[in-house]
Formats: C-alpha cells, sequence, structure tokens
C-alpha cells in the first residue's frame, strides 16, 4: 500500500500514496480559509453552548452539577485502563528500535533549542494547573490521609490514607500527587504529538489529527469520519482549555482578593477572563515566535524564580530530602494507584483521579499538537525522553516543594492554607514565608500568563484544525477562536463554577479516550513503515 521514497533532502522516508492536498476542501471568504464544515459544526456549536449556559444559568449548573460524578462513577475503569496502556507504550518506544527514527527524516534538524523548545511545551502542558493544584493538592491528600476517618467508605483518602500516621500520610500524599502530574498526563500528550509529528512531518499528511488514523481508514479519513474526528478534537481542546482558564481565573482572583482586596465575584472573574483573553488576542496577531515561545520563555523564568525562592526560605532540607523520598513513593505506590479494579478508595479516584485523565486527554489533541508543531528534528528516543521523563522529573521537584512546604507549615502548628478555599491556598502558603506579598504578586503574575501562553497556542492549534491541516491560516481566525475559548470559561464560571468547568473536561474527555487508543496502533504502524524505509535506505546505500 505504500512505497519507499527518498525526498529531495535524501531523507529516507515512506510516502503515504493520497491525492489529498491540504486545504482542498477549503471554503476562502470574508480573507478567511476554514475547512467544511468541520470549522462550520464546530464553531455553530460551541457559539449554541454559550448562548444557552449564558441564558439558562441555573438549568445548566444543575445539569453540570449531575454530569461529572455520574461520568466519573460509571467510566473510571476505562479512563484508568487508558493512562496505563499510554505509558507502557510511551516506555517501549524509548527502549525499542523505533527510537532513533527522527520526526522529518534523517537530514531533519530541531528548529529551536533545548530551552525554547521545553520552555514552549512546559508552559503549554501544565502551568495553570501546577499553579492550582501545587499547594492545595498535596494538602488536601495529607489531610484526609491522616484524619481518622480515612479508612471508612467515603473517604476522599487515596488507598484509604494512613490514619494516626502522619509520616504515612505525607508520603501517601505525595505519591498520589505525583502519580496525577508524572508519566501518566505527559504519555497521554505525548501519543497525541508523536501522532501528528510522524503522520505530518515523515507522511506528507495535514497536520491534524484526522491524518494519524490513515493506516486504520484509509482515504475516509478526509471524508465525514475524518470530519467527526476533527470536530471531536476541536471540543476536546476547547473545553479542556476552558477548564484550566477557568482554573487560572479563579485563582488570580482570589490572589487580587487576598492581596489587594479585590471582591471575589462573578463580574470581576468575568472581568478578569475578558482582559487576560484580550492580552492572549494580542499574542496570537503577534505569532508563535514573537508571543508565545517569548511568553514561555518569561514564565520559565517567574517560575523557576518562585521555584527556588519557595526551596531557599522554606524548609529546605525536608524539600531536598523529601524530593527522593517522593520519587520512591511515587515508585512504590504507582501500581496500586493506576490499579482500576478492586479498590475502595472510590471517591478519591473518581474525584481526583478520574477527573484529571479526562482533563488530560481533553487537552492532549491541544498540547499534543502544540508540541508536535516545535519538535520537527527529533528523534523519536529523544522526543519521548524530553516530554515524558524530564517533565515528571520537574514537576514532582515542583510538588515537593510547593505541596512539601505547605505540608510542612501544617504538621508544625499553621493550619491557614488548610481549611481554604482550592485557588487561595497557595496564596495562603506563600504568607507563611518572607516577602509574602511580593510572591503573591508574582504567583498572580505567572497564572495570568500561563493563561495567556495557554489561549494563545490553544488557539493556534485549533485554528490548525479548522483550517484542514493549515498552519499559516488568517489571523482572523485564531483571533475567532481565542475569543471564544475566553467566552466558554466566561459560560462555565457563570453556569455552575468549578463543577461546571470539570464536567465540561470529563464529557469531552471521554470520546476522546478511545480514539487516543485507536491512535497507538496507527503510530505503530507509522513507525514500522519508517523503520522498513530506514533499513531499505541502508541496503540501497551499501549496494550502490
Amino acid at each position: 500500500m505504500s512505497e519507499q521514497t527518498v525526498d529531495q533532502t535524501g531523507d529516507a522516508t515512506e510516502d503515504i500514496p493520497t491525492d489529498y492536498e491540504v486545504g482542498q476542501d477549503n471554503i476562502q471568504v470574508f480573507g478567511l480559509d476554514f475547512h467544511n464544515p468541520v470549522f462550520i459544526v464546530s464553531g455553530l456549536t460551541i457559539i449554541l453552548f454559550v448562548a444557552l449556559s449564558l441564558i439558562f444559568q441555573e438549568g445548566a449548573e444543575s445539569f453540570f452539577t449531575w454530569l461529572r460524578p455520574f461520568l466519573t462513577s460509571n467510566l473510571d475503569w476505562l479512563f484508568l485502563i487508558a493512562g496505563n496502556v499510554f505509558v507502557l507504550f510511551s516506555l517501549f518506544l524509548i527502549v525499542s528500535p523505533f527510537g532513533k527514527i527522527r520526526l522529518g527524516g534523517p537530514d531533519a534538524r530541531p528548529e529551536y533549542n533545548y530551552a525554547g523548545w521545553f520552555a514552549m511545551l512546559f508552559a503549554a502542558g501544565m502551568g495553570i494547573g501546577l499553579m492550582f493544584y501545587g499547594v492545595s493538592e498535596p494538602l488536601t491528600h495529607y489531610n484526609a490521609s491522616v484524619a481518622a476517618d480515612a479508612a471508612q467508605a467515603g473517604s476522599d483518602a487515596p488507598l484509604m490514607g494512613a490514619p494516626g500516621d502522619p509520616e504515612g500520610a505525607r508520603r501517601l500524599a505525595m505519591a498520589a500527587t505525583i502519580f496525577h502530574w508524572g508519566l501518566h498526563p505527559w504519555a497521554i500528550y505525548a501519543v497525541v504529538a508523536l501522532a501528528l509529528a510522524l503522520f505530518s512531518y515523515n507522511k506528507g499528511l495535514p497536520l491534524t489529527i484526522r491524518s494519524a488514523f490513515y493506516p486504520i481508514f484509509g482515504e475516509a479519513v478526509w471524508g465525514w469520519l475524518g470530519h467527526v474526528i476533527d470536530t471531536l478534537a476541536v471540543f476536546a481542546t476547547l473545553f479542556g482549555l476552558a477548564t484550566s482558564l477557568g482554573f487560572g481565573a479563579e485563582q488570580a482572583l482570589a490572589g487580587l482578593n487576598h492581596i489587594f482586596g479585590i471582591p471575589d465575584t462573578d463580574p470581576w472573574k468575568v472581568g478578569l477572563i475578558v482582559a487576560i483573553t484580550g492580552c492572549a488576542l494580542t499574542s496570537v496577531v503577534a505569532g508563535l515566535d514573537a508571543g508565545v515561545k517569548r511568553l514561555s520563555e518569561i514564565n520559565m523564568v517567574l517560575a523557576f524564580l518562585l521555584l527556588v525562592f519557595v526551596v531557599a526560605v522554606g524548609p529546605t532540607l525536608a524539600i531536598v530530602s523529601g524530593f527522593f523520598e517522593n520519587i520512591v513513593a511515587y515508585a512504590r505506590d504507582i501500581i496500586p494507584l493506576s490499579n482500576p479494579i478492586g479498590r475502595s478508595d472510590d471517591s478519591f479516584r473518581n474525584g481526583w483521579t478520574t477527573f484529571y485523565w479526562a482533563w488530560w486527554i481533553s487537552w492532549s489533541p491541544f498540547v499534543g499538537m502544540f508540541i508536535a508543531r516545535v519538535s520537527y528534528g527529533r528523534t523519536v528516543r529523544e522526543f519521548m525522553i524530553c516530554v515524558l521523563i524530564i517533565p515528571t522529573v520537574v514537576s514532582i521537584f515542583w510538588m515537593t516543594a510547593f505541596g512539601g512546604t505547605a505540608i510542612s507549615q501544617l504538621m508544625n502548628g499553621y493550619e491557614g492554607a488548610v481549611s481554604a478555599e482550592l485557588p487561595v491556598k497557595l496564596f495562603l502558603m506563600l504568607e507563611h514565608l518572607p516577602l509574602a506579598s511580593i510572591t503573591s504578586f508574582i504567583g498572580i503574575v505567572l497564572v495570568i500568563v500561563f493563561f495567556v501562553t495557554s489561549s494563545d497556542s490553544g488557539s493556534l492549534v485549533i485554528d490548525t484544525i479548522t483550517a484542514g491541516g493549515k498552519v499559516d491560516a488568517p489571523v482572523a481566525q485564531r483571533v475567532f477562536w481565542a475569543t471564544f475559548e475566553g467566552l466558554v470559561a466566561i459560560a462555565l464560571l457563570l453556569g455552575g463554577g468549578l463543577k461546571a468547568l470539570q464536567s465540561a473536561a470529563v464529557a469531552t474527555g471521554f470520546p476522546f479516550a478511545l480514539i487516543l487508543l485507536l491512535m497507538i496502533w496507527c503510530i505503530y504502524q507509522g513507525l514500522k513503515g519508517e523503520q522498513r524505509a530506514l533499513i531499505e535506505a541502508e541496503e540501497a546505500e551499501v549496494t550502490a
């Protein structure tokens, strides 16, 4: 079905014999250039969703309050199994002979250095989440695990906790937190990113989700089946982003309320989302290198400074030793935490893990395509190590520094952070350290800039999908999607707050989990073809 070719640069690749041309189904009107029907169907559906959510706010709140527990209690097994498959497949690629295959062909070279590349993928992948949950999640798990009723039904403690054992509860809390921010989420991102990069750079197909399924569906991916896949990718991306943007707005406003006394009310939340969306629009117009790359690098510097400060003035020795202890705890508990059956900690598994896996999956088209856009020229092994292992290590250290500091404060008698709402826990932890006003302000700036980079790069990705794989579509289309990311976040916040945000992530993550499982088989087939082409090219070179 395919044949080995050598392109003009001498790269041995395996071409896919399709007559499809990027943008052939696009409509050019009023200076726009969008795919029909993906742009029209997804755009109109999202406009309708925003309108109905804003008009019927009480009904929307009731619906979202019901939706999340219904999905998490019935689909937890699917999300956990899928997450485990993604991790095992990603680790397999690192040690397999496929690891030497280069994205773009043997002579391809990276467009970005390691510092710029890593800054962009990390800022896009987890920025807002690390700020929102860095303190709140470890502290919440610790408080639930050490409680006297931790082992009873209905407890939120992971693996039924460690009642009355502060050190055991601390280790369990950090292991559970790292489980949610370590290998599993980054494996989800890596699978999507590798599929998109492989089938675009090595196979010559459009940079869109449907292209990854050519090994299964062939030319049918350019028809209605592909339209459904790309439309689901748009929904997953937009609602996954809106969830994160909503979290960011909640936390930024909580910080502004804590420092400056600005009211933590819905009108202020809406105003903040509007203002930050405006900043994102400016970045969208500036483009990838001038906008996202520059903001991502600024973010990494600020995040690094805040991290160094917490390590330096917090319980330094406990953080450094805790980093290694937490890796051991994570390795010890990753299998029981990953187990989808025969567990008693339903509240933790459904309320935390299932939500997270759905959230990461709903983010995967966005983060995956963005990582693919900036990963040309990397080998599969290099790609997987840098996208999977290094961010996991950084996440462990971040959670150890921020979460470990908060737990140490609680164990030493400071209860201000543990009793607060999730968005404000970070600022109450910083309040117990020197220079609290300055560090809290830096925290707010970080949340806002992460907000901007996520919205900017997200609109870039959605626009690529809805433009049929074109990466140079008109700026006005990215402006449209950046605007509606903000509007969806507003609609979800007003229609149920955090529950609505989490419900939207779970609802869009479910159908895309099935798509990602199919994607693994497609990646395997694509890499087999690349390996075969390399072997044939090497044999031809020897006999020439």
